[in-house]
């Protein structure tokens, strides 16, 4: 059997759709189809036989423009993977109708996908959403519907490289594609500091675009990695750590992936029942705040006072709570 797996989005939906990956790769080969921002995360999943690229213009942010070529090129791509079936993964937010449109164009015999609305012929197997239901399991439930066996709900990813840094250690990761998600940067650079004042060694970690932030937030504390590092150079990092401080960004659910508890500064600008850290893991910041389920990527309130009224000292509690399971 050959199943395409799509989710179309960022690395940390890409390592949330995991499992379920796992359970269609148990039956046979597994195709993910990808967006650009999820390539990275796809090639640390297991079970993952080819990876796909395409950058869907109603999935990705900045969309590109729809044009008739693209997804004429899409679909004849499909059509030669000869997909016995299809996942669609979205989020609760996200139509999996257009891709299913593609989808049936190309010849895919059998597609299974959650839709709020009608599907027409467009599904074979419709799943109803439900509002509390972690994002992981999400995915997992549209696999069970396609008759795959989903016993193993764990992240998980390949075999990790080995970090040259000395433990024990701590990681921060400061940086999320949408700033409303995250801490302020002084925020951040404070709570390096009273981490190391508390007796953690702290590694700074991001990507290349965040060097500038890594190292303000390092400051003359912390060990600064941004832009040093891979995605699967990070993820040998976050398995070396004794826990990650970081907001709700793709890569709190690596720490996940490679097992290391996670203190979450997570803003609810989407819901913490669904994207909260798969794992061991402390949430901080309020999850009533007024930008609650607004989806904002800039924070729509003065102050972003969900996350800014955090206090380093409680991040420096949780972390002690994460790392040996005693509460202050």
């Amino acid at each position: 059997m050959r199943t395409l797996v799509a989710r179309l989005d960022s690395d940390g939906d890409v390592l949330l759709a995991g499992p379920a990956v796992r359970a269609a790769a148990a039956a046979g080969e597994v195709v993910l189809l990808c967006g650009p921002s999820g390539v990275r995360a796809a090639e640390l999943l297991p079970g993952v036989t080819r990876i796909v690229e395409w950058e869907c213009p109603w999935i990705a942010n900045p969309a590109p423009d729809v044009r008739p070529v693209d997804i004429e090129a899409v679909t004849a791509l499909v059509r030669g993977i000869r997909a016995d079936v299809a996942l669609i993964l979205t989020s609760f937010h996200q139509s999996p109708l257009p891709l299913a449109l593609v989808l049936r164009l190309a010849g895919v015999p059998k597609i299974v996908a959650r839709s709020v609305d009608y599907p027409g012929s467009l599904l074979d197997v419709r799943l109803r959403d439900d509002p509390d239901v972690p994002e992981a399991q999400r995915a997992l439930e549209v696999a069970r519907a396609a008759g795959f066996d989903v016993s193993d709900s764990r992240l998980a990813i390949i075999e990790l490289p080995r970090t040259e840094l000395s433990r024990p250690y701590v990681v921060v990761h400061p940086g999320a594609s949408a700033p409303a998600r995250t801490w302020s940067p002084d925020r951040w650079a404070k709570a390096v500091v009273a981490l190391t004042a508390a007796g953690y060694r702290v590694v700074v970690t991001g990507g290349p675009a965040e060097a500038d932030l890594t190292e303000h937030v390092a400051g003359a504390c912390g060990t600064d990695l941004g832009g040093r590092t891979s995605f699967r150079e990070l993820a040998g990092v976050l398995a070396g750590a004794d826990a990650v401080v970081v907001g709700n960004t793709g890569p709190a659910h690596l720490a996940a992936a490679v097992g290391t508890p996670v203190v979450s500064l997570f803003a609810p600008v989407v819901p913490a029942s669904r994207w909260a850290p798969h794992g061991k893991h402390v949430l901080l910041g309020d999850q009533n705040a007024p930008c609650r389920d607004s989806r904002a990527r800039e924070c729509p309130v003065p102050g972003h006072p969900c996350l800014d009224l955090v206090e380093p000292a409680d991040v420096v509690a949780a972390v002690a709570q994460v790392i040996t399971g005693v509460t202050s």
